[in-house]
């Protein structure tokens, strides 16, 4: 009777640990948690951390995040109004504000992410496909007088209508109406990436291409002609300058040959014997050379100068 007796308790106590054990549960803090029974759920959710009451073994506790989450969706090719198909790659914020909802709409986050991925790109599609190019690249401050002072554009173009920002918070507008049904909050939708397509992408290349060397062409030519501009204002300047200098230089010479030609004629005048002498000892220093033999008279005027010069 004792031994069944002390079955009895060791069966009750450990009864009540493993009801002790499992019949508590802990919600972590950015967590919140529902708790089904069979398969249904059972209260209202748990959104508040701390310690909560389950009945032990027949309800099961599933948790959900509080927090903000991130949906990456899969890149879309998508033709816009003026027939330019661009991928589309966009990103979205979100969270969940009804678990119970949640649970029995969606089940999962990575079902959520997948559902979410389906309204966004279908609200984006809806969307791209009624806005030109432009309007999905520009964002919507790109005003003129912004692109005046900032782009620099040569090629001026009108501004967006409504731009790459708008655009986005039109898609959180109309995706938001959607989400609640399912327990979900969408808290932003931001367009991650716009590109094109290759074949588009490749005929972009070739204008762009093109558009820089019209560019470069352009800017030499306008080089080339600011370069004749300065070359001929540089050869205008040295041939005033030469012409200049040959005009001073001339009239220097003309005022030395005039003095030169009053000194000779004081000097003629002074001695004309000895003007004529220096005249023809100029004549024989021209006249005669190196390998020159000169033949004097007897009654030349140099050779009497010599002969006075040998006595001496």
């Amino acid at each position: 009777m004792d031994k069944i007796i002390r079955l009895f308790l060791l069966l009750l106590l450990a009864g009540i640990a493993v009801a002790v054990w499992d019949g508590f549960f802990i919600v972590p803090e950015g967590q919140q948690a529902v708790i089904t029974q069979f398969g249904a759920p059972v209260g209202k959710p748990v959104t508040e951390a701390g310690l909560r009451v389950k009945i032990p073994f027949i309800q099961l506790v599933q948790y959900f995040d509080k927090r903000v989450l991130i949906c990456d969706g899969d890149p879309n090719q998508i033709p816009t109004i003026d027939k330019t198909f661009i991928y589309m790659d966009t990103t979205a914020r979100w969270r969940i504000v009804d678990p119970l909802r949640f649970l029995q709409a969606v089940g999962t986050e990575k079902r959520a992410a997948s559902l979410l991925n389906d309204i966004i790109a279908g609200t984006v599609r809806d969307l791209v496909n009624k806005h030109d190019l432009i309007e999905i690249i520009r964002s919507s401050d790109w005003t003129p007088d912004y692109m005046a002072s900032e782009v620099q554009s040569r090629d001026m173009v009108a501004p967006p209508k409504v731009g790459r920002d708008k655009i986005s918070q039109m898609v959180l507008d109309t995706a938001a109406k959607i989400t609640p049904q399912y327990g979900i909050e969408l808290l932003d939708v931001m367009f991650r990436r716009v590109n094109y397509i290759e074949s588009v992408r490749l005929r972009v290349y070739d204008r762009m291409i093109s558009e820089r060397k019209r560019i470069a062409a352009e800017k030499r030519s306008t080089g080339e002609g600011r370069k004749a501009e300065i070359l001929g204002r540089v050869d205008r300047e040295l041939q005033e300058i030469t012409s200049t200098a040959n005009r001073e230089a001339i009239e220097i010479r003309g005022q030395a040959d005039a003095e030169a030609a009053k000194i000779y004629a004081q000097t003629y005048t002074a001695s004309p014997e000895f003007f004529a002498f220096q005249k023809s000892l100029e004549s024989y220093r021209t006249i005669v050379g190196k390998n020159t033999s000169l033949v004097l008279s007897t009654d030349s005027d140099l050779f009497r100068y010599l002969e006075s010069q040998k006595r001496k």
